[in-house]
C-alpha cells in the first residue's frame, strides 16, 4: 500500500533516486556526442554518418513517447520503472557487444523505448514523492541529475572511452543502471497511476492554445540548440583546432553551468517567470551566434560554454514546469507529448547540424542554429505582450 505520510528525509531520498535515474538516462542519451569520433573509427565510418544515431534515437523517442505512455498508463509506477530499467540495462549490454553499426542502432532503439516511458512519468512522480511545498525544488533536483549527466556523465564517459574503448563506457552505464534499479526497488513505495490521462486527453490538450504554443516553441528552441551541440566535439577539435583534453573540459564546464542554471531556476523562475524564460532564450541565441567567433580563443570559448549551458538548462526547466502547470489533469500525457517533441527537436537539430557540416562546413553550425533561437525568442516576447494585454482587458 502506498505510504500516506513519509518522513521528510524519506521523501527527499525518493527524489534523489529519481534524480540519479535521470542522470543515468541523460548520460546515455548524450554520450554519443562525446564519442562520435571513436565510434566512427571503430566502424570505419565518417563522424557525420555516425552522428545520425543521435537523430535516430531522438526520433524514436519522439514517435514512441505518447504511444508507450498510453500503453502503460494503468500500470503501477514503481513496477513500470523497474521494467523500464530492465529493458534499459539489456539494451546497453547489446550496445557494448555490437558487432556492426546496424546492431548498434538496434540496441539504441531499445534504450530509446525505455527513455520514452521514463521521461513521460518521471517529472510528475518527482512532484508526487517530494516533501510538501517543494515541487519546484524537486524538479530542480531532477534537472540537477540531467545537468550532472553533462558535467560528470558525458566527460567521464568520454574519458573511459578514450582509455578503455567506447564499449566500456556503455558497460559502465549498464552497471550504474543496475545499482539504480536496486535503489528504486528498495526506496520507492507503490505509486498508483494518477492523472496520467488517456487517449481522450490528447485532443483536449491540443485545444489549449497556451500549451500548443509551448509545444511548438519546444521544437524550435531544441532544434536550435542541438544543431550546434550535437557536433560540439568535432567542432572544438576540427574547427577550433583545440586538444582532446580541452574538449573534455568544455563538456565538463557546460554541464557545471547547467547545474548553475537549475539553481537560478529554483530561485527566480516563480518570481519572474516570463522575464527569466525570455532572458535564458536570449542567452541561448547569443551563445549560438558567437560560437564561431569565440572559437579563436580558449578563454572566449570557455565563457561561451558556461553561458550556453546555463541558458539551455534554464529553458528546459521553465518549459517543463509550464507544461505541468498547463495540464494538471493529464500530466503524464502532456509530459509524454513534451518529451516526444523535445526529442523530435534533438533529432531535427542533429540532422540539421549533419547537413550543415556536410554542405556548408561544420564552422557554420552556430550561425544556422542562432536564427532559430531568435525566432523562439520573438515568439516568447509576442506571447508575453499578448497575455499582458488580455489581462488588462
Amino acid at each position: 500500500m502506498e505510504e500516506v505520510t513519509p518522513s521528510r528525509s524519506t521523501a527527499w531520498m525518493r527524489v534523489v533516486v529519481l534524480a540519479i535515474s535521470a542522470f543515468i538516462f541523460n548520460t546515455t542519451e548524450f554520450i554519443p556526442i562525446g564519442l562520435l569520433s571513436d565510434i566512427a573509427a571503430s566502424f570505419a565510418m565518417q563522424t557525420e554518418q555516425v552522428g545520425l544515431i543521435i537523430t535516430i534515437y531522438a526520433w524514436i523517442v519522439a514517435s514512441a513517447s505518447l504511444i508507450c505512455m498510453l500503453l502503460t498508463s494503468k500500470i503501477e509506477r514503481r513496477k513500470l520503472l523497474i521494467g523500464v530499467f530492465i529493458l534499459f540495462i539489456a539494451s546497453h549490454v547489446l550496445t557494448a557487444v555490437a558487432w556492426s553499426f546496424t546492431t548498434l542502432v538496434i540496441s539504441r532503439v531499445g534504450v530509446a523505448l525505455a527513455h520514452s516511458v521514463f521521461w513521460s512519468i518521471t517529472a510528475s512522480l518527482a512532484i508526487r514523492v517530494a516533501p510538501a511545498g517543494k515541487k519546484a525544488q524537486a524538479l530542480s533536483m531532477l534537472a540537477g541529475g540531467t545537468a550532472l549527466a553533462m558535467v560528470l556523465g558525458l566527460p567521464l564517459g568520454r574519458i573511459i572511452g578514450q582509455l578503455l574503448g567506447w564499449r566500456m563506457t556503455f558497460i559502465g552505464i549498464a552497471l550504474c543502471a543496475s545499482l539504480a534499479l536496486v535503489m528504486l526497488w528498495r526506496l520507492l513505495p507503490v505509486l498508483k497511476s494518477e492523472h496520467s490521462g488517456s487517449f481522450s486527453s490528447v485532443p483536449v490538450l491540443f485545444k489549449r492554445p497556451a500549451l500548443l504554443s509551448l509545444y511548438m516553441l519546444t521544437i524550435i528552441v531544441v532544434t536550435a540548440h542541438f544543431t550546434a551541440y550535437s557536433y560540439i566535439e568535432p567542432f572544438i577539435q576540427n574547427v577550433a583546432a583545440l586538444a582532446e583534453n580541452f574538449t573534455t573540459l568544455m563538456l565538463l564546464l557546460f554541464g557545471a553551468a547547467g547545474i548553475l542554471g537549475s539553481l537560478l531556476f529554483s530561485r527566480y523562475s516563480e518570481r519572474f517567470p516570463s522575464g527569466f524564460f525570455m532572458g535564458a532564450m536570449g542567452m541561448l541565441a547569443v551563445s549560438l551566434l558567437l560560437l564561431l567567433p569565440a572559437s579563436g580563443s580558449e578563454m572566449s570559448l570557455t565563457l561561451l560554454c558556461v553561458l550556453w549551458g546555463m541558458a539551455i538548462m534554464a529553458i528546459g526547466l521553465s518549459m517543463q514546469a509550464k507544461v505541468l502547470s498547463l495540464a494538471p489533469d493529464a500530466t503524464d500525457v502532456a509530459m509524454s507529448i513534451y518529451s516526444g517533441l523535445y526529442n523530435f527537436g534533438i533529432g531535427a537539430g542533429a540532422l540539421l547540424g549533419n547537413q550543415v557540416s556536410l554542405h556548408l562546413g561544420m564552422a557554420n553550425i552556430g550561425f544556422v542554429g542562432a536564427p532559430l533561437a531568435l525566432i523562439a525568442l520573438g515568439w516568447c516576447v509576442l506571447n508575453f505582450y499578448r497575455n499582458e494585454r488580455l489581462q488588462q482587458v
